[in-house]
C-alpha cells in the first residue's frame, strides 16, 4: 500500500472490515498530495454527463406577425426589417445537463462550430436556498394567481438544495465542466452569483477554468429596500468573469466605456468646429505663467499658442469591476415579472464586452430570456434553455416582441426554434443517488419507481395489475399507464402504449402524466383513434404527494385542455384589391385544472380572523375570502374562457415541414464534431409548427385579439390543407388543435 507504514496500513483493513471510512489523512497517503487547494465535497466526482438525445424542433419561429391586410398589388419597396439567413437561433426546454451534454457531443456541435463556435456564456443559476419556483401570474386583465411550481421544476429544486450547498455544487460544478468543454477557445462565460455561494463557485471555476483564467469578480451594485440593522446590508451581486484562455480573448473596452459625470464634462467648456468638447492646458514649460488650468484665458491660443493645448474629452473613461446599474422598476417596460429577471443593461454590458456582432452566446439557466432578448438587440446569435415551460413560454413571447420591434424600426432579425430533448434516461430523472455502486443504484431507482406508482394508483382510484409492459393498474375496465415523475410524457412512451394496446386487443385506456412534451397534443391521440385505441391522456395534479389530500379526495386528475377553431377562407377579389386567404378565429378553449380547492382553503383559513387565498378548482380560477365577521365567500375570476389564455398562434399550412431528427447509425463513431457522417436524419412522423401569426398579452397590454389577419394563399397550394392552432395558457402549457381546410384559387394574374 503504497508508502504507508505497518500500523497504518492496519489501521486501513480494521476500517474497512468494519465498514467505518478512512480517517481524512490516509486521502493524501493513499491517491497522492496534489499539493494545491482542492474544493471538496460529499458526492463529489470526477464523472460527467456524456449522453446524446436527439433535439426535436416543436416550433419555428419565422417572422413576426403579419398586421397589414395582405393586398393583390404590394408597394413596389417594403420598408420592414428583414430575417437573417444561416443559423436559426435555438430555445430548448429540459433538463440543461442534458442540453449541454447533447450540444457538446452531439451533431448540433457542428452547426454551433460553423456559427463561429460560443463565445459567450452568461449563467444566473438559482443560488437562493429559500427558492421555490412560484410566482405571481395575471389572470384575464386584471386579477393575480400565485402559480406553483410543476413536480419537475420542484425536483430539480429538491436536487439542487437537498443536502445544501453540496447538492448545489455538485449540481452546479459538472455543468460548468460541460460549459468548459462547449466554449469556444477565445469566449469566455461570466457566472451570476450572490454572497450565499460566490466563494464556493470560484473555487469549483479556479478547478475547472484554471487560476490564470480568472479575470474578474465583479460587483453588481444596486438599490433595493432591504434595511437590516445587524450587518452591512447587503446591496450587491457578484459576476465571476473566466475565459477559455488566460491571455488569447475576446474584451472589448471602448464598447463598455463609462459615461463621464456632469462636473467632469463641465470641465471641457470648449467646443470645436466638429462638435467635440476640449479644455486648454498649459504644456509645463519652465517659466510658463500658467501654473493650473484656471490660469489659462480662451484666448492664448492665438496669443501664446507655444504654451497651451487642446486637452479632448474621450467617449468615456474605462470600466471598472463595480457596476451600479438600478434593478428593473415597477413601470419599466422590460419588466415582466418575472422574479429573477435581470435587466437588460446588465447583461448588454457583459454581451458588448466579450463578443462581437454575429457571436453567438448562450444562457442555460435563460428564466424570463434576458440574455436572448440582448442578444438579438445587439445582433448576435443565441442559444437560451431553461426547466420551466413557464420560463420558456415567457422567453418565447419576448423574442417575438423583440422580432417585432426590429422589423419595425428596419433591422435584421433571426428567426428562432424551441426545441425538446427526445429521450430521458430514467435514472438521471428519478433522483438516484450517483454515488451509489451500480446494483445499489438499480435496486433505489425500482424501489422508487414501485414507491411512485402505487402512490398514483391510491389517489386515482386505481387497482394495481401486472403482466403489462406499459400498463401499471385498471380502473373501470380502463387499463391505467402513469407516465414518469420528474420528465416529461413523450411521444415514444405514447406510441408503446398504443403499440401494446393492439398486441393485446384492448381498445381504450388511461395515461396519465404529471407533464407532457410540448406540442404533443391532439396528434398522438388521433393517431391512436386511426389505430382503434381510445387513450384518455389525464394530467396529474400536485396534491397527490399530499396525503391528507389524497385521504379527503380533493385530488382531482383532469382532461388535457380542448380548442375549438373556425377556420374562414376567401377568394382573390382584384375589385377589392385583396388575395386569396385563410384566417382562424379562435372559438374556446376548456381546461380542467386543479391547484388547490375551495373546500382546502376554507379548512386552511381554520383560526384567522379574515384573510384570502387564490385556488384553480376544476377549470375555475376562484378567489376564497374569508371577512372579519367569520363569512366566507367566493368570486370565480375566470369569467370567460379567454381569460386563460396568455397567447395563440397559428401554422396556415402545417404539416408542409417534416421534424427530422439526427439519429446515431454507428456505435463508436467519435466526437460529433467531426463530421456529420456517423448520423442519419429519420422523420419523427410528426411536422413542425411554423408559426406564421400569434397574439398575446404582454405586462402592458393585457388585450388578445380572437381573430387571425389574413394569410395569403400562394399559387400552387390551393386544395385541402391542415392548419394548425397552438394555445398556451396563463401557466405555460400549450395544446394543439389541426383543422383540415379546403384553400381557395389563387388569383390568376390579368392579361
Amino acid at each position: 500500500m503504497l508508502n504507508l507504514s505497518d500500523a497504518e496500513k492496519q489501521e486501513v483493513l480494521r476500517h474497512l472490515d468494519e465498514g467505518r471510512p478512512l480517517p481524512d489523512r490516509y486521502r493524501f497517503l493513499l491517491f497522492g498530495d496534489k499539493r494545491e487547494v482542492e474544493l471538496v465535497w460529499n458526492g463529489k466526482t470526477s464523472e460527467v454527463c456524456n449522453a446524446v438525445l436527439p433535439f426535436q424542433t416543436i416550433e419555428h419561429v419565422d417572422e413576426p406577425r403579419t398586421e397589414k391586410e395582405v393586398e393583390v398589388h404590394p408597394g413596389l419597396f417594403d420598408t420592414r426589417g428583414r430575417q437573417e439567413s444561416g443559423w436559426s437561433n435555438k430555445l430548448i426546454w429540459g433538463d440543461n445537463k442534458l442540453i449541454l451534454s447533447s450540444l457538446k457531443n452531439g451533431p448540433m456541435r457542428r452547426a454551433i462550430e460553423d456559427a463561429g463556435g460560443l463565445k459567450l456564456i452568461y449563467i444566473d443559476p438559482p443560488f437562493d436556498v429559500g427558492a421555490d419556483f412560484s410566482m405571481d401570474i395575471e389572470v384575464g386583465e386584471g386579477d393575480t394567481l400565485t402559480k406553483r411550481a410543476s413536480i419537475m421544476e420542484e425536483i430539480a429544486y429538491r436536487d439542487t438544495w437537498g443536502r445544501g450547498h453540496d447538492s448545489f455544487i455538485t449540481m452546479i460544478y459538472e455543468r460548468l465542466v460541460l460549459m468548459r468543454g462547449l466554449l469556444a477557445p477565445t469566449g469566455s462565460i461570466y457566472v451570476h452569483c450572490d454572497w450565499r455561494l460566490s466563494g464556493l463557485v470560484r473555487m469549483a471555476m479556479d478547478e475547472i477554468f484554471g487560476r490564470s483564467s480568472f479575470q474578474n469578480e465583479i460587483s453588481w451594485c444596486y438599490r433595493e429596500a432591504i434595511n437590516s440593522k445587524k450587518r452591512w446590508n447587503r446591496k450587491h451581486d457578484s459576476i465571476l468573469y473566466y475565459t477559455a484562455d488566460p491571455v488569447d480573448y475576446v474584451f472589448n473596452p471602448n464598447e463598455v466605456l463609462q459615461k463621464h459625470s456632469a462636473a467632469t464634462t463641465a470641465k471641457y467648456k470648449h467646443i470645436d468646429e466638429e462638435g467635440r468638447r476640449y479644455r486648454l492646458m498649459g504644456r509645463g514649460l519652465a517659466g510658463s505663467p500658467i501654473k493650473s488650468a484656471r490660469d489659462v484665458s480662451p484666448d492664448w491660443e492665438e496669443t501664446h499658442p507655444d504654451l497651451v493645448y487642446r486637452h479632448y474629452q474621450r467617449d468615456g473613461t474605462y470600466a471598472v469591476d463595480y457596476w451600479n446599474i438600478d434593478i428593473i422598476n415597477q413601470a419599466a417596460n422590460e419588466r415582466l415579472g418575472y422574479p429573477t429577471q435581470k435587466p437588460e443593461e446588465l447583461v448588454e454590458r457583459i454581451v458588448k464586452a466579450s463578443t462581437n456582432p454575429g457571436d453567438l452566446v448562450a444562457d442555460f439557466f435563460c428564466g424570463s430570456g434576458t440574455t436572448a432578448a440582448v442578444a438579438e438587440k445587439l445582433g448576435r446569435k443565441w442559444i437560451a434553455t431553461d426547466l420551466g415551460k413557464f420560463a420558456i413560454h415567457t422567453t418565447r413571447k419576448r423574442m417575438i416582441g423583440v422580432q417585432r420591434e426590429r422589423q419595425a424600426s428596419r433591422q435584421g432579425f433571426r428567426a428562432f426554434e424551441i426545441l425538446n430533448l427526445g429521450r430521458y434516461e430514467r435514472q438521471h430523472f428519478a433522483g438516484v443517488n450517483p454515488t451509489l455502486r451500480e446494483a445499489e443504484q438499480a435496486a433505489q431507482l425500482q424501489a422508487k419507481e414501485e414507491a411512485f406508482r402505487e402512490l398514483i394508483l391510491h389517489a386515482y382510484h386505481a387497482e394495481a395489475t401486472t403482466g403489462f409492459q406499459t400498463f401499471h393498474g385498471k380502473k373501470n375496465g380502463r387499463p391505467v399507464a402513469i407516465g414518469p415523475v420528474n420528465r416529461p410524457v413523450s411521444r415514444l412512451f405514447v406510441e408503446e402504449v398504443v403499440n401494446e394496446c393492439r398486441q393485446k386487443n384492448l381498445t381504450r385506456c388511461d395515461l396519465l402524466g404529471f407533464e407532457f412534451e410540448m406540442g404533443l397534443f391532439p396528434r398522438v391521440l388521433e393517431d391512436a383513434k386511426a389505430k382503434g385505441i381510445d387513450v384518455a391522456a389525464k394530467q396529474i395534479p400536485a396534491e397527490v404527494f399530499d396525503k391528507r389530500a389524497v385521504d379527503r379526495g380533493h385530488v382531482k386528475f383532469h382532461d388535457v385542455a380542448y380548442i375549438e377553431v373556425e377556420p374562414e377562407t376567401r377568394t382573390g377579389s382584384h375589385k377589392h384589391g385583396h388575395a386569396a386567404g385563410i384566417r382562424v378565429t379562435l372559438a374556446d378553449y376548456s381546461v380542467f385544472y386543479s391547484q388547490g380547492s375551495v373546500d382546502r382553503a376554507q379548512e386552511e383559513f381554520g383560526g384567522k380572523k379574515s384573510g384570502s387565498k387564490v385556488v384553480v378548482d376544476n377549470g375555475q380560477i376562484v378567489k376564497v375570502t374569508k371577512e372579519k365577521s367569520g363569512r366566507v365567500h367566493t368570486e370565480v375570476l375566470t369569467k370567460q374562457w379567454t381569460d386563460w389564455i396568455d397567447y395563440w398562434s397559428v401554422d396556415f399550412d402545417y404539416e408542409s415541414k417534416k421534424e427530422v431528427v439526427l439519429r446515431q447509425t454507428a456505435e463508436e463513431a467519435g466526437p460529433a464534431e467531426q463530421g456529420l457522417s456517423a448520423y442519419e436524419e429519420v422523420w419523427t412522423g410528426d411536422y413542425i409548427f411554423e408559426n406564421e401569426w400569434q397574439s398575446f398579452r404582454t405586462k402592458k397590454d393585457r388585450k388578445l385579439d380572437l381573430t387571425s389577419a389574413w394569410h395569403e394563399v400562394k399559387p400552387g397550394r390551393a386544395g385541402p390543407r391542415k392548419v394548425a392552432v397552438k394555445v398556451v395558457d396563463i401557466f405555460g402549457n400549450d395544446t394543439t388543435a389541426v383543422v383540415a381546410v379546403a384553400a381557395p384559387e389563387p388569383l390568376k394574374e390579368k392579361k
